[in-house]
């Protein structure tokens, strides 16, 4: 029997909807009037629309605006009209909701007016339309107010949060998302907090804060879960997350484990669909081209069984580039089993909501983020748009080309391609960039030539990621017709736009992904300038650590860029999302582009006032370079089709000078990186000095006969910044410096020091109890001492902010599969790297005693991330960290050898060369010596 009145069915729905939804249907069955009667079918319909089938929902909605006319209420008419329009523009019927909308409007009074008022700026935010929508909330908002209505304030609050971060005001949207979160914990709506959680989470990741981001997301699945609700769009949002972090193994797990939950609790078929080529994309991040092919092609089966023909096409441009990049295994390997994967062969009627591949650390394979924010205005879920009236049904077989078969792949390429073309994806270029590599595998030079020019159109249009592909495909047109000029005049123009791109991103991860899609633009160029050494040297930089001197995502000093960056971001994404449902939203469109131009022209005005710092021309690097080094000497170790060449610079010239091969330096490093860790605990290393012999061959080949014995920088690839550079024989003895780029080294070398204090730390379970502290803190007198319980991260990061030199004696952790959470062991716990660019202003030094400090791990080519490469472009001049695990008892007298280097006026790379000598003569204090570099130039 129902109790109370059917009117508490509504919010009901939103706080425990299963609940809800049975006592609705039991309402119905008591045979009600047409007021409650209005009622239960308003429920059913709004429990369809987020958790089952939106066209069911809409006619339930539809039968409740008739019984509601039937009750002669005009109110529950403006009520069950306000959600029929929801509905409406979810299932792409623009008009049917406006339409519906202003009805409502000009039926609802009293407490229902402001309710109304809020669908309808949902349905504004919706459309990109936000001054309208934060119109409706300024005449909503004080209503609500007065009424005390707490549910429905808390709603607005939320909405106006979205808008507001719709348009880049990210602190008056973490403001409103506080102020919802306040009211809910009043009301019993826990589903509505939860979302008010994840809408938290979206927002840190729009403003690129990717650890706040999976904080509130775990957050509100855990209150999901209580809730028994599926939380299938967290598992969404945290996948696309863990992807930017470049944590793909994770994201990899995580869709799986997603998809077997809404297997053994429900949950709509398309999104589970949605999961597994989340699943193929995070395996093909990490190299897992089976998982990736299997994963990929069950994806695809399921969104050609839901007829959702973009979801089917993009699921097979990740098949047909998984396949392309698999190489030819002697024996098949076997993939991780998928988590009853397939989706239900009957075509779902309510396919959720459409969103483009999702951001990863796959370089240029993926596009930009684009899942929808999760606001809503009176359900839980995310928005479910049905399929648009216009888009047809998907009968497109799943084709499966052998990997050993070029041929078939190539015409599988070409298939998809032609097919994203005729859907209007944004993708398309890469499709077509795709089927001319694959064409030109199998041999078929005419066929690949096509492919690229199609490619090449997108050069000047559309996102900027497909034009720089387009870019890539030009430069590739040109080297086949043997046109050098043609090959480097693209090649600069991707790298350009690929500048600009890379600033639009919040996320320092991100940024350094998209330097994947530089790679081969860089090596193009670089194949054709390779007899000239200065041109060499300024294409190598021209692409190497940009990332650097992008600033982290943080408030910069011009708050109008900030806020136009994260408006682009949010923006950027609803337009992919728009796109991948088959709606065209104009207005969204034309947003994107004005941001667009707001942001290059904002970024080069900072460059002209001094903000930013104008890259420089391709022979001014080789001259600013020449000029500040004076007696110095620079070498750069430059790759090209896997041999290593080295561009000694010094003396007003630039040589080159043949090496090694990667592959064979890589491997000589690792034995010698082995070597010194054997050392480190106490177990002997025979062999050493002939490991470092070959290493020195393979890295500097003929160039070490040439260093002489000035002080020298070393600039490695990317792949090899954990050599013990130290170790080699030509460089034992030298001041030597280490640093991700030349132009890194010459902006720390014109980093003026700052007459900040000294900071000392010492963290806790350090072997040596980090003896060399109290005896520093003795000897500098006035320094800074945090220890014994006081050194927490909050604490360290506010005392080394801004100072002269820290030293932080706390033992490390390196995290290889996501560098960026690599953290120092401190009293409360981890300071990541995240924790890092939160830093105003860098220490101008930094010494890192504990293991692994120095490490920086390469991303999406030759990007640098981890704890030295967050330091550099926060104003550090100078880091001394080691790049293998060190022995806590003799890292003491080095250290204390090293500031009094420090201390009588030398630089951090002739301190630490000089303490190196100090030590006593045994293995292991050599080793530990070793074992150190200085990075950057003070």
């Amino acid at each position: 029997m129902i109790t109370g009145s059917a009117v508490e069915l509504l919010p009901l729905v939103f706080a425990r909807p299963q609940e809800a939804l049975a006592r609705a249907r039991e309402l119905l069955g008591s045979a009600p009037g047409p007021h409650d009667a209005s009622v239960a079918h308003q429920v059913i319909g709004i429990w369809e629309r987020d958790f089952g089938d939106l066209r069911a929902g809409l006619g339930h909605l539809n039968r409740a605006r008739r019984l509601a006319r039937e009750s002669g209420s005009a109110e529950r008419e403006a009520d069950v009209l306000a959600t029929l329009g929801l509905g409406y523009v979810h299932a792409g019927r623009t008009g049917a909701s406006i339409q519906a909308l202003t009805r409502a409007c000009e039926l609802a009074t009293g407490a229902t007016l402001p309710r109304v008022l809020f669908r309808r700026a949902y349905v504004m935010w919706v459309l990109g339309r936000h001054q309208e929508g934060l119109e409706d909330l300024r005449r909503a908002i004080p209503l609500l107010r007065r009424g005390e209505d707490t549910i429905w304030l808390a709603r607005a609050l939320t909405l106006r949060g979205t808008l507001y971060l719709a348009l880049g005001s990210v602190e008056r949207a973490r403001a409103d998302f506080d102020g919802a979160e306040a009211l809910w914990d009043t009301t019993g709506q826990e589903h509505d907090k939860a979302i008010a959680v994840v809408n938290r989470g979206v927002a840190a990741f729009r403003s690129g804060d990717l650890p706040a981001a999976l904080h509130h997301l775990e957050q509100a699945e855990r209150t999901l879960a209580e809730l028994g609700t599926p939380s299938y769009v967290v598992d969404l949002w945290r996948c696309d997350v863990l992807l930017t972090a470049g944590l793909a193994r994770d994201a990899l797990r995580e869709a799986d484990a997603g998809a077997e939950r809404m297997d053994r609790l429900g949950g709509p078929a398309s999104r589970r669909a949605e999961l597994v080529l989340t699943a193929a994309r995070a395996a093909l991040a990490f190299g897992d081209h089976a998982t990736a092919i299997d994963r990929a092609e069950a994806a695809a089966r399921a969104f050609t069984a839901q007829r959702r023909p973009w979801w089917a096409a993009h699921a097979r441009l990740t098949l047909a580039t998984a396949r392309h990049a698999t190489p030819r295994p002697e024996a098949p390997t076997t993939p991780t089993p998928a988590p009853h994967l397939e989706a239900p062969t009957t075509p779902t009627t309510a396919p959720h909501a459409e969103a483009p591949p999702s951001p990863t650390t796959t370089g240029h394979l993926e596009a930009p983020a684009s899942r929808e924010a999760t606001v809503h205005s009176e359900e839980p879920g995310s928005p479910e748009p049905a399929p648009h009236p216009q888009e047809p049904a998907s009968r497109e077989p799943v084709r499966h080309p052998r990997p050993d078969d070029p041929a078939a792949l190539a015409q599988e390429a070409a298939a998809v391609a032609a097919r994203l073309q005729e859907l209007g994806s944004p993708d398309a270029p890469r499709a077509w960039l795709l089927a001319g590599r694959t064409a030109a595998a199998a041999g078929r030079t005419g066929e690949a030539g096509a492919h690229l020019a199609r490619a090449a159109r997108a050069r000047h249009r559309g996102p900027a990621y497909a034009r720089v592909d387009g870019w890539l495909a030009q430069a590739l047109l040109a080297g086949m017709a043997g046109r050098e000029a043609g090959v480097l005049a693209a090649c600069r123009r991707g790298l350009d736009l690929l500048d600009e791109h890379r600033m639009t991103l919040g996320a320092a991860e991100l940024r350094a992904g998209v330097g994947a899609q530089g790679a081969e633009l860089a090596t193009l160029a670089q194949r054709v300038v390779g007899d000239h050494p200065r041109r060499l040297l300024a294409w190598s930089e021209r692409w190497r650590a940009s990332a650097l001197s992008v600033p982290p995502a943080r408030p910069p000093e011009d708050p109008l860029l900030m806020r136009d960056l994260t408006a682009f971001r949010e923006i950027s994404g609803r337009v992919e999302e728009a796109r991948s449902a088959g709606k065209a939203v104009p207005q969204l469109q034309r947003e994107q582009h004005r941001l667009e131009r707001a942001i290059r022209d904002r970024l080069l005005a900072l460059g002209a006032e001094g903000g930013r710092a104008a890259r420089p021309g391709p022979g001014g690097l080789a001259r600013e370079v020449l000029r500040e080094l004076g007696p110095r000497r620079l070498a750069e170790i430059v790759v090209i089709d896997g041999r290593l060449r080295v561009l000694l610079c010094g003396g007003g010239r630039v040589r080159a000078y043949p090496a090694g091969t990667l592959t064979g330096a890589a491997a000589e490093a690792a034995h010698a990186n082995a070597a010194l860790r054997r050392l480190a605990y106490g177990a002997p290393a025979a062999g050493l000095e002939r490991a470092a012999r070959r290493l020195e061959a393979e890295l500097l080949g003929e160039a070490a006969a040439h260093l002489g014995s000035a002080p020298l920088v070393l600039v490695p690839p990317g792949h090899l910044h954990d050599v013990p550079w130290a170790l080699l024989p030509s460089l034992r003895e030298r001041v030597l410096s280490v640093s991700p780029s030349a132009a890194a080294w010459l902006r720390a070398a014109r980093i003026p020091p700052p007459d900040g204090p000294v900071v000392l730390v010492r963290g806790p379970g350090l072997g040596g109890g980090g003896a060399e502290v109290p005896v520093l803190a003795g000897r500098y007198g006035a320094a800074t001492v945090l220890e014994n319980g006081q050194a927490t991260a909050q604490e360290v990061l506010k005392r080394i902010d801004g100072s002269s030199l820290a030293h932080i004696a706390a033992h490390g952790s390196f995290r290889a599969d996501s560098p960026m959470f690599s953290s120092l062991h401190l009293d409360d716990g981890p300071l990541t790297v995240h924790d890092v660019e939160r830093l105003s202003r860098a220490p101008y030094r930094i010494i890192l005693s504990s293991c692994d400090s120095g490490r920086m791990e390469p991303v999406g080519g030759e990007e640098l991330l981890g704890l030295s490469a967050a330091l550099l472009p926060l104003g550090t001049a100078g880091i001394v960290a080691s790049t293998v695990p060190v022995h806590d008892e003799a890292v003491v007298p080095l250290m204390l050898a090293l500031h009094d280097g420090l201390r009588a006026g030398l630089g951090t790379a002739e301190a630490l060369r000089d303490a190196r000598a100090a030590l006593p003569d045994d293995p292991l204090h050599r080793a530990t010596g070793l074992s150190f570099s200085a990075i950057g130039a003070a």
